[in-house]
């Protein structure tokens, strides 16, 4: 498990991806993940446009895979008056302090294909 601290203005997610090209991992879980934001990017289920929160927000979780394919990653977080929402983790998610994010590098190759019944790219483990 390698643990990994994400800076102010960070992406959240291309800065875990990059993370990923740069050890050229076939794949990675992230187990975990606790921080700030100032702006937040979500996809709430069954919706396709995002949703966007801008100010003092926290991660309270995060979760999700990695791969060379792109990042499949959910988060939950809380606005300053404590109210939360989560969903699918979008590009624009800016780091506001910090991000502390446990990843599990794997050595089996994941990736993302085309799943006619869902019509998303879904998780394809192995070769």
């Amino acid at each position: 498990m390698i643990p990994v601290r994400l800076r102010p203005g960070d992406d959240l997610r291309a800065a875990l991806d990059a993370l990923l090209a740069a050890h050229r991992w076939p794949g990675a879980f992230v187990l975990s993940g606790i921080g700030s934001l100032s702006v937040a990017q979500l996809r709430l289920a069954g919706r396709s446009e995002p949703t966007g929160w801008v100010g003092d927000l926290e991660i309270l979780t995060l979760a999700g895979t990695l791969t060379p394919d792109g990042s499949h990653l959910h988060a939950s977080i809380a606005d300053a008056s404590g109210e939360v929402c989560g969903g699918h983790v979008l590009p624009g998610c800016l780091v506001r302090t910090t991000a502390e994010v446990l990843l599990a590098p794997l050595s089996v190759p994941l990736h993302r294909t085309l799943d006619p019944q869902t019509g998303f790219l879904e998780l394809s483990v192995g070769a």
